[in-house]
């Protein structure tokens, strides 16, 4: 056979794999685009999954109006304190570029979401070329293809976080970590027919480390664009790290020379820390990256000049694994002496991504439960089969039947467990894993049945040379498939592929995000409150060491739960007091014995209005300003997310209580619930507060959840009487400093005020007050009965008529102006 014979039966054959992959491809991207309606949703208005994408979207609008300039400081949120840059930049920087680019340098704001929108299906597409090439790289082509296949159709969070408009980094980590493998796998491969050695490197260095050198260098690129993708990319320089060091200490064993890996590990993490350092910042991780690549780098050469001592005194192989160990164990006990802090991360490792108190509450931070279904939502068959393989490649491993790749997938694999194990988001980290140890298996069973022997580039017919001394004879050997071949592969089919497809498609019905009443009132916010002084899209000029930014008087916060930070950020376009990034949160973090800091959780579960008024006025530095104006409560807070205020405190007790029913016994709001701030403003409207009034509620459902429910607890229990109804979904109240009514009443009369308050749903409620005279009485009141004023809250939440003071036989009528309600005047009966 010529070279170019040689070269179109290559090419014949790789035309099926291509196809393949082109078609995963497509329906990888086309099972993600199926909720496009439920996010284009409106001619100038994209609904962006979740909480981080508009974050993203944030960062992206941003550079492109300051571009090619990053955001590193943020003064619209957190208030009063702003924060730096949380994420790494290279993801909202390099979709910033392409949108740029597309939009020759003046892109339209149709085109900045549309692209934000579509950009993570295509990464997701990219992620299936990926994989296909590190699977096939470890073990063949035909294994490579049935695990892109598997990726492209995979469940759980690998498809919801790579959705139409989950603009947020994961895909891309998902992306870079599996390119960073892919590149290592081959390099290893290489290192392997073209042996490093530190002798051969005296000799020779280019001639020796050429032909390793550029799969290495790219290996090092796309760890250092994965580390400057997320701020947790420690992660994966982990990965690495302990495969390196496992690596060494097989091929001591074996007496074979490390060299090549104090080379390539050195040239990987120098290549990403030169990446590191390129950058002013990675969130607020990079000295962490720094010092991790740093230590790699200075430990990769000691493990193989270790190796290289120990054989030289020819001791027993054994010494170098224990001798690792013994230093790692010395290094810990010597930091815990000398460097506490050190010591800190060093055991911090082995719980790395563990998360306690408030933090579990966050739902991908939770560990991963095997039992509760979750882990076939996320995998299907497929992780069932994943572990069945891993067993298999791990006992194949402990026989000597293992090349470097395969150790190196056995680690990744038992790495990424362990951390999805920690927190379910590492779910989509798996989903690779999964996806290349089920196409194995699934390979291996295919080989069982006499697939092995043919080739998809002719199932009929298999061409084979043969050189004889007169010319050449060409020679065809027919396979049939028969109907094992058949049947095996519709097994494969039926048990990995189908599955995970049925699951997918169902799972991609639903794109998240904001729902209509979250929209409805940040809209309403946006138009109708006081703009807070602050350009959207300036670049802020972060505060020097020790100081705080300095914000315009006219600025001021929005609290509500972290959760909507966001969303009250970049749709609302108000400051928020706490965000996603779990700032302005407060609590305890460790100890109910620690500080209750001031913030979101404090506030909400606060047993009075003047307890909450005090949260307020703490989270500002300045004692004559409060942390926040407005209040935006849901009736997810005041139900199912409330506990994850209360878990925040680290002080849940009898926020809930058992009650025995008809039913058996039932966990239900105890009273302390219903003294608490959230209870107070959403499930009594703000009845009786002094200072803090609704201003708006957007529009409820019949059966939103468990609002009536929480209304007939209290009626029942603790003898309430107000309306078992579903109310506002959203409601958004204001601080104000609340006009105070005095006047005189016989001593010992109960004196009462009320009014008669309308919503913007056309709902009303009564707002009273009592209080039992001494000769005087005094009301300070939060309504104004006279509507709004220009350059003020524009509340269409107000009075129908004054407010009625009430004792004995008297009644009398007082108006409030809303300019005595802002300044705290007194008004005189």
């Amino acid at each position: 056979m010529t070279k170019d014979e040689a070269v179109k039966r290559d090419l014949k054959g790789s035309i099926p794999y291509a196809l393949g992959i082109l078609i995963s491809c497509l329906v990888a991207f086309y099972i993600r685009t199926i909720p496009k309606a439920q996010v284009f949703i409106a001619e100038n208005f994209v609904r962006f999954s979740e909480n981080d994408p508009w974050y993203h979207l944030r960062n992206v609008e941003s550079i492109l109006s300051n571009y090619p300039h990053v955001l590193w400081y943020d003064a619209y949120t957190r208030y009063p304190f702003g924060t730096t840059q949380v994420f790494a930049p290279l993801f909202d920087w390099s979709l910033a570029t392409i949108i740029w680019i597309l939009g020759l340098g003046n892109p339209s704001q149709e085109l900045i979401h549309t692209v934000c929108a579509y950009y993570p299906a295509f990464l997701a597409a990219l992620v299936v070329i990926a994989i296909y090439f590190v699977t096939k790289w470890i073990f063949d082509r035909r294994i490579g293809l049935l695990a892109a296949i598997l990726i492209a159709v995979a469940p759980g969070q690998i498809l919801s976080r790579s959705i139409i408009g989950f603009n947020d980094h994961h895909i891309a980590e998902v992306l870079f970590s599996t390119m960073t493998a892919a590149f290592l796998v081959m390099a290893l491969k290489v290192a392997r027919e073209h042996p490093i050695t530190f002798d051969n490197l005296k000799k020779a260095p280019f001639e020796t480390i050429r032909p390793v050198l550029p799969y290495f260098v790219l290996t090092g690129i796309s760890m250092g664009a994965y580390t400057l993708t997320w701020v947790g990319a420690l992660f994966f320089s982990l990965i690495i790290g302990i495969y390196i060091t496992v690596q060494h200490v097989i091929d001591h064993m074996h007496n074979r020379t490390t060299d090549y890996l104090a080379v390539g590990g050195l040239i990987i993490f120098a290549v990403t820390l030169l990446m590191v350092l390129m950058v002013p910042a990675v969130g607020n991780t990079k000295p962490m990256h720094v010092r991790g690549l740093l230590g790699g780098i200075l430990a990769f050469p000691l493990l193989t000049f270790l190796s290289i001592e120990i054989r030289k005194r020819e001791l027993n192989p054994k010494v170098y694994p224990l001798t690792i160990l013994a230093g790692l164990v010395a290094l810990i006990i010597t930091s815990k002496i000398l460097s506490p802090s050190l010591y800190t991360m060093l055991i911090g490792v082995f719980g790395f991504f563990k998360r306690t108190g408030g933090a579990l509450t966050i739902g991908e931070a939770a560990p991963l439960n095997l039992f509760d279904g979750s882990f076939y939502y996320y995998f299907a068959v497929m992780g069932f089969v994943s572990i069945i393989a891993l067993a298999i490649l791990t006992y194949e491993a402990t026989k000597k039947k293992n090349t470097q790749e395969k150790t190196f997938l056995i680690v990744w694999t038992f790495m990424v467990l362990w951390a999805m194990l920690q927190q379910n988001r590492f779910s989509y980290y798996y989903a690779v894993n999964a996806a290349i140890l089920s196409a194995y298996l699934g390979i291996k069973f295919l080989d069982l049945a006499g697939w092995k022997d043919i080739k998809l580039s002719n199932l009929m017919a298999t061409e084979r040379i043969k050189e004889k001394s007169a010319g050449k004879t060409k020679e065809t050997t027919t396979h049939k498939l028969k109907p094992i071949h058949i049947i095996s592969l519709i097994i494969v089919i039926v048990v990995l592929i189908l599955p995970n497809y049925s699951l997918a498609t169902q799972q991609a019905q639903y794109a998240g995000g904001p729902n209509g009443y979250w929209l409805e009132a940040l809209d309403w916010m946006r138009i109708n409150t006081p703009d807070p002084g602050l350009d959207f899209y300036e670049l802020y000029e972060a505060p020097a060491s020790g100081e705080v930014y300095q914000y315009p008087e006219t600025a001021y916060g929005v609290m509500s739960w972290w959760d909507y930070g966001h969303w009250i950020q970049v749709i609302g376009r108000r400051i928020p007091n706490a965000n996603p990034f779990q700032q302005g949160i407060g609590g305890r973090t460790n100890s109910i014995e620690e500080e209750n800091l001031p913030g979101a959780s404090t506030f909400f579960t606060a047993s009075s209005e003047e307890e909450a008024t005090a949260v307020l006025e703490a989270i500002h530095p300045d004692p004559d300003k409060m942390g926040a104006r407005y209040i935006v409560s849901d009736i997810e807070m005041a139900t199912g997310k409330f506990y994850a205020m209360t878990a925040w405190t680290l002080d849940t007790d009898n926020y809930y209580i058992p009650v025995q029913t008809g039913q058996g016994v039932m966990t239900v709001p105890g009273e302390r619930y219903y003294n608490s701030m959230e209870a107070k403003l959403h499930i009594f409207d703000g009845n009786g507060l002094k200072h803090y009034r609704m201003v708006h509620e957007s529009p409820g459902t019949t059966t939103q959840g468990q609002e009536v429910g929480y209304k007939n607890v209290y009626n029942v229990l603790f003898g309430g009487n107000i309306k078992e109804d579903n109310t506002g979904y959203v409601k958004i109240f204001e601080y104000v400093e609340g006009a105070t009514i005095t006047g005189t009443a016989p001593a010992g009369e109960n004196v009462t005020l009320s009014t008669m308050i309308s919503t913007s749903l056309g709902r009303s409620f009564t707002y009273s007050q009592t209080m039992t005279s001494n000769g005087t009485y005094s009301f300070t009141v939060p309504y104004s009965t006279e509507g709004p004023i220009t350059g003020q809250t524009q509340f269409d939440v107000a009075p129908t008529q004054p407010y009625q003071i009430s004792y004995g036989s008297v009644v009398e009528e007082v108006k409030v102006r809303e300019q005595d309600v802002l300044q705290g005047s007194i008004i005189e009966v």
